[in-house]
């Protein structure tokens, strides 16, 4: 038997102004169904100097989907149907810390969760999944996209908190300076449910945190503006495109399954007596469990 996420496949979610992948051969937009409802968007297969590579805009091609209307079951689930063992995600943040200017890039390792109306698990009754959450991220790929950011010449940070709020306003003043007392360092809305369910999904989950604004807390940011956050926006694009394209090569050629654990997190996850299991939701999840499920 293979070992899990072998050969590797790399999926990247772009986020605010990450549409498309540069330097992609042999693409094609396909559908993937999903039986937790409509994905972002169709799913752009092609290939990175000969390596498998999957883009989804997470909020559509034109930006047509809020965050708190993300339908992010969906997406991890059409990622792991289409063979996707990594994700790179990519998405637009405020800084919470003067040190972290707009257009630095944080390699993040750490949530804290305060969204409140999205679902935020595959598993439920007739089928309970506990997975650990201790470390979110994966630290293998960190050490790749590291040293590719490195090579690209983007100013960055290792490692840092993401503070994901429920959106899609913005963070009162009050808010802002709670979230930096609690010493985090990044502010957005959409990598949480994300990262836990692609945990779930047993998925490699790497974040990449764009910064594009102060948020309000700072004496010359008192108020954060959409028209000033698309102009850094912008730039900060360019260079994850960059970085995407240097990352691939670091991320191909893996003959072993992840040995920081991501890959195997349902070993010991599903609490649930096999008799008492609800078949229904067993049928739902054939891609994100079905290793240990026998989907």
């Amino acid at each position: 038997m293979s070992n899990p996420g072998v050969p590797p496949v790399i999926g990247v979610i772009g986020g605010s102004g990450v549409y498309e992948i540069d330097g992609l051969s042999n693409t094609q937009w396909r559908r993937v169904d999903s039986p937790f409802g409509e994905a972002s968007d169709e799913l752009l297969f092609g290939e990175l100097d000969g390596q498998k590579m999957v883009f989804l805009p997470r909020h559509g091609r034109g930006h047509r989907i809020p965050p708190s209307e993300l339908n992010f079951r969906a997406n991890i689930d059409v990622l792991k149907r289409a063979g996707v063992t990594d994700i790179l995600a990519v998405s637009a943040v405020g800084s919470l810390k003067e040190e972290l200017p707009p257009g630095h890039f944080v390699l993040v390792d750490q949530f804290i969760d305060r969204t409140f109306a999205r679902t935020k698990s595959f598993f439920g009754t007739g089928l309970v999944g506990h997975v650990g959450l201790g470390h979110p991220t994966c630290g293998r790929m960190a050490d790749a996209v590291e040293a590719a950011i490195q090579e690209v010449g983007i100013p960055y940070q290792r490692g840092g908190t993401y503070l994901t709020m429920e959106g899609p306003q913005f963070s009162t003043l009050a808010e802002s300076n709670l979230y930096r007392s609690w010493g985090c360092d990044v502010i957005g809305m959409t990598n949480m449910p994300e990262a836990k369910l692609a945990r779930e999904a047993e998925m490699c989950y790497c974040p990449v945190a764009m910064v594009t604004d102060y948020d309000c807390w700072h004496p010359d940011h008192d108020h954060v503006t959409v028209d000033a956050i698309i102009a850094v926006l912008m730039g900060n694009a360019d260079n994850a495109r960059a970085l995407v394209k240097a990352t691939a090569p670091k991320l191909s050629g893996r003959t072993e399954t992840c040995e920081k654990g991501c890959q195997t997190a349902l070993d010991t996850a599903i609490i649930t007596a096999p008799d008492a299991r609800d078949p229904a939701l067993i049928k739902k999840l054939d891609a994100v469990a079905g290793r240990v499920l026998g989907g």
